[in-house]
């Protein structure tokens, strides 16, 4: 009887040990640098995100095809609209968001590629447990794959990788991440957005990798 009852408590350890997928922290701030496999885009961006209201801002730079940009975006996802907000201008476009709210998590199907330590494992501090997940996820139009690399503790983003056919592989990584949102102002249009008129002359309706 005693064996049984080791047997049993062994085997609850190690399904408890097992990863599993996670949501992130529904409120973060932080910056990420995105880059993709044809060499053509690099950015890095601070963003705000907001998962109770749905609500993405990202304050970006970086390059395209050898030339700078500075990008500022507001994605309203529960209003369906994106902001394209020019502070030294006073001005505002307003776009018709053409994707459905994804928050930072690992889905239920993906499978566990491996666990393991960014950094050293020698001493305490010297590395960051991470898991890293694979699968695919279901467009409009289209199935995409990626990888994703997140803590073991906190579900806090390391890394994705993500297809799209226009950049072939972008790889997007986090650091600096805090939970909860350093000025939850970002996450409102500006006064001067407020009598901007929706574009409806761009083809294809705005997405949140289409930003990139």
């Amino acid at each position: 009887m005693r064996a049984l009852v080791l047997l049993v408590c062994f085997s609850a350890c190690c399904l408890a040990q097992r990863p599993q997928p996670c949501l992130s922290p529904p409120l973060m701030t932080g910056f990420l640098s995105v880059n993709t496999q044809n060499e053509k885009l690099t950015a890095y961006a601070k963003y705000f995100y907001d998962a109770f209201g749905k609500r993405i801002r990202l304050k970006e730079v970086g390059t395209y095809a050898n030339q700078s940009f500075h990008f500022d975006a507001l994605l309203l996802f529960r209003k369906g609209v994106l902001y394209k907000i020019n502070h030294k201008n006073q001005t505002c476009t307003k776009k018709r968001l053409g994707a459905c709210f994804h928050p930072l998590a690992v889905p239920r199907n993906a499978t566990l590629l491996g666990q393991a330590v960014l950094g050293g494992s020698s001493g305490p501090g010297q590395g960051v447990l991470v898991n890293t997940w694979t699968g695919q996820v279901h467009m409009k139009n289209k199935t995409a794959e990626y990888v994703s690399t997140v803590t073991e503790f906190g579900c806090i983003p390391i890394s994705t990788l993500y297809h799209t056919n226009k950049n072939g592989w972008m790889v997007t990584s986090f650091f600096n991440n805090v939970i909860g949102l350093t000025d939850p102002e970002e996450l409102i249009p500006p006064s001067f957005c407020e009598n901007a008129m929706l574009d409806e002359e761009e083809e294809e309706p705005a997405t949140f990798y289409s930003l990139f």
